[in-house]
């Protein structure tokens, strides 16, 4: 990959029957960044440019200063010469192949330090000498994964590729993708359709609907935004929040986080050391506002907060956007407590925080 490279930029149309795929968005260059939106709504399709199955009508692909499709220029490189990884949603193995040679097919060059890097990394040393036929659903996405990145792509691409699996082989292979996100320095792009997986694999995410871009950016950002309050029914609702290790209690099993200069959480006991960052997601129910700062109380997070935008929903319920230092918060309160409390925007008060899940650990 260029050394000059600043971002996957994207920006192209293509009509495929009713569906007229329009994206402009630029895209980093390392981590996982999630295209999320409903069935039909264009993220396989989307992909399916990136990769070069299919050719958009007009447009241009940039991998960072390596262009991939520039229809103006009547360029499109085919899928074999942009040196992209796909993972489909079915492994598409050779069922003839041992598991090793699944993985060496498409190899350019051998490279036996990297073939067990790769090999490490998903825990398949134990699987080389078997067929496809003899491994489970989530062993045979792992052996997938890892043709895919012994090509040493400069992108992979990944397409839903739990959708397939139960709920016992989902878990068994998320902390294996968890892990390729921290020490494959490539851009990953994942289509999904599952929040949870948002959550614990993604650090950026375009939202799609209907062909187009609705939202794009980090996934704290995007999940805080209105675009994705449709799909969270109001107990879900919650705010993604980056947070730095400060230490570990000396005495209960709590670790102190770091939201931005003096904005602190208490959180449940981090494997993490400090300095490290985590992602921490605090449900809207479980905030709660009071203008005076509580004393003698059983709440442990208590944060100095301002309001920044009071949005009166359903069922007499209404949802406040506080600034806590650099970050953003939701609580979700009664049309009662705002009348109450005669809130308004501007207001300073204090965010009073029940309960806080770590969602993704070692963000840096």
């Amino acid at each position: 990959m260029n050394k000059n490279i600043t971002s996957l930029q994207i920006k192209i149309k293509q009509q495929l029957g009713d569906l007229a795929l329009d994206v402009a968005v630029n895209l980093p260059l390392s981590g996982i960044t999630a295209i999320f939106g409903r069935s039909g709504a264009g993220k396989t399709s989307f992909i399916n440019v990136l990769s070069g199955l299919t050719q958009p009508d007009e447009g241009a692909i940039h991998l960072g200063s390596h262009c991939l499709v520039d229809t103006a220029r009547k360029l499109c490189l085919p899928p074999e010469k942009r040196n992209i990884g796909y993972v489909f949603q079915d492994a598409r193995l050779f069922p003839h192949y041992t598991v090793k040679g699944n993985l060496n097919y498409g190899c350019r060059e051998k490279d036996p330090n990297h073939f067990n890097d790769v090999v490490k990394l998903l825990g398949i040393e134990a699987l080389l000498n078997r067929y496809p036929a003899s491994l489970s659903g989530g062993e045979k996405q792992r052996v997938a994964i890892g043709r895919a990145l012994l090509t040493k792509p400069d992108m992979l691409l990944m397409d839903e590729p739990l959708a397939s699996l139960d709920l016992p082989r989902k878990q068994e292979l998320m902390p294996y993708l968890e892990q390729l996100a921290k020490q494959v320095n490539i851009p990953i792009v994942y289509v999904t359709h599952s929040l949870d997986e948002i959550l614990r694999l993604a650090d950026h995410m375009v939202m799609l609907n209907q062909g187009k871009v609705v939202a794009s950016g980090h996934v704290n950002s995007v999940w805080g935004s209105p675009e994705m309050r449709p799909w969270l029914p109001p107990k879900e609702q919650s705010s993604l929040i980056s947070a730095r290790v400060n230490y570990n209690h000396p005495n209960y099993a709590l670790t102190q986080v770091m939201l931005s200069h003096n904005a602190f959480l208490w959180v449940s006991r981090l494997s993490l050391h400090r300095g490290e960052w985590g992602r921490v997601r605090i449900y809207s129910n479980d905030v709660s506002i009071t203008r005076a700062k509580p004393q003698q109380t059983s709440i442990r997070n208590i944060l100095r907060a301002r309001v920044d935008k009071i949005h009166h929903a359903e069922d007499e319920r209404v949802e406040v956007k506080l600034r806590v230092g650099e970050t953003h918060l939701w609580a979700n309160i009664t049309l009662w407590a705002i009348d109450e409390l005669q809130l308004q925007v501007g207001d300073e008060v204090y965010a009073q925080i029940k309960g806080v899940s770590v969602t993704k650990d070692d963000l840096a």
